[in-house]
């Protein structure tokens, strides 16, 4: 016969370890079952190895969901300050980088070993190496057979397996075979805060690879005012990460390169320094290499004061709505997260239970609920994972 809990909980990482900590300090006998070898994979690579574990600006129009509301309960019961509390409280140093990113001033493995105390202490049984080979419900109960020890059987069973970026770290979409077992809807997943890939007349900036610079992106309605990077194979950096969530195949992304320039600067340039040209202009707020590219791209090469001031006004504008045409991105691989996921339609946006499948809940990432890259993702992992964990 399988030992029987109250709880078991379907990953180890973010969500489903803060997960299985909340209920475990209600009483409940939790259970938490990875086919990794060690917890917490995801954690340990994030912010680069410092762990950027929530941002002081979260709100839930900083996620991406087909219910635009579904995440503004859990992310109102679980603030960045209720988690900021418990990483003072075990002695965590951390600073702010920039915009509301909190990180780590150590590791990233102080937030695992924060989450493994937490789950220690309440009593919860981790198992790591178990692959899971079947899941089922009979009798009241969710089975669970796994490659490793015996089977387990308990009346909750909590998805928190996250989505399938980042394989190499073991990510799959486990999580989405198992809603569709059970009969819930599943948004098609796609690559989010992912670098974009560009070919054509686009390629021509590859030369660039490595120049970075602050600007403007747009994709869609959606606009993020951060560095954009250009990479061998396309597009990439914060500004371009944020809006890859946005955009979709076949639509154009808009890079304003001088955000901060006065209305008719060229003009200006012209007036003031006629002898310059174009180049010189874009160099002084631009890499040199990126205002040669634009410069010659755009194909003003004599003096500004030779040239006519419709001329300059298209340059202008042409430099404050840029049309890149990505042709992919570099999918699941590199993406930082998962768009897409369990339809938030088949979920309490209170418990995060499935309406459908009493005591089946769906958390963090394997939800259909996305964030702005600078830990709102972990912010949304610990919310729904306390909403669950509270519930259970």
């Amino acid at each position: 016969m399988p030992s029987t809990h109250d709880v078991i909980v379907l990953g180890a990482g973010a969500a489903g370890l803060f997960c299985a900590a909340t209920a475990g300090a209600r009483g409940r006998r939790v259970t938490v079952i990875d086919h990794a070898d060690e917890v917490g994979k995801k954690i340990l690579i994030s912010g680069g190895g410092r762990c950027n574990f929530t941002n002081l600006h979260t709100a839930p129009d900083r996620y991406l969901s087909e219910n635009a509301h579904f995440a503004r309960s859990a992310l109102a019961r679980y603030t960045p300050a209720d988690f900021l509390t418990l990483v003072e409280r075990y002695g965590i140093a951390w600073h702010e980088k920039t915009l509301g990113q909190l990180f780590c001033d150590g590791s990233a493995r102080q937030i695992v070993a924060m989450l493994v105390e937490e789950c220690r202490a309440s009593a919860v049984e981790i198992r790591t190496g178990s692959g899971i080979s079947k899941v089922h419900h009979a009798d009241g109960l969710f089975h669970v057979s796994t490659s490793a020890g015996p089977a387990l059987a308990a009346p909750k069973l909590v998805i928190a397996t996250g989505g399938p970026s980042i394989p190499k770290m073991g990510a799959t979409g486990f999580a989405y075979d198992l809603a569709r077992q059970f009969g819930l809807k599943v948004v098609q997943p796609r690559p989010a805060l992912v670098p974009l890939t560009l070919a054509g007349e686009d390629a021509l900036f590859r030369e660039l690879s490595g120049v970075s610079a602050p600007v403007l992106a747009r994709a869609g309605k959606a606009a993020f005012r951060e560095a954009a990077l250009f990479t061998h194979r396309g597009l990439s950096g914060p500004a371009i990460l944020q809006v890859s969530s946005y955009w979709r195949h076949g639509e154009p992304i808009l890079i304003d390169f001088l955000p901060d320039a006065p209305a008719d600067w060229l003009l200006s340039a012209k007036r003031e320094r006629p002898r310059s040209t174009l180049r010189r202009a874009l160099s002084e707020a631009l890499p040199d290499r990126l205002a040669g590219a634009l410069g010659e791209a755009i194909g003003v090469n004599q003096e500004l004061g030779a040239v006519q001031d419709k001329t300059l006004r298209a340059a202008q504008e042409r430099l404050a709505r840029w049309r890149f045409m990505p042709n992919g991105s570099e999918g699941f691989a590199k993406a930082e997260v998962t768009a897409g996921g369990i339809s938030t339609a088949e979920l309490s946006s209170q418990t995060m239970e499935a309406r459908k499948v009493p005591g089946l809940f769906a958390i963090g990432e394997a939800v259909d609920v996305t964030g702005w890259l600078g830990g709102y993702n972990f912010q949304w992992a610990w919310a729904s994972a306390h909403a669950a964990g509270q519930a259970i």
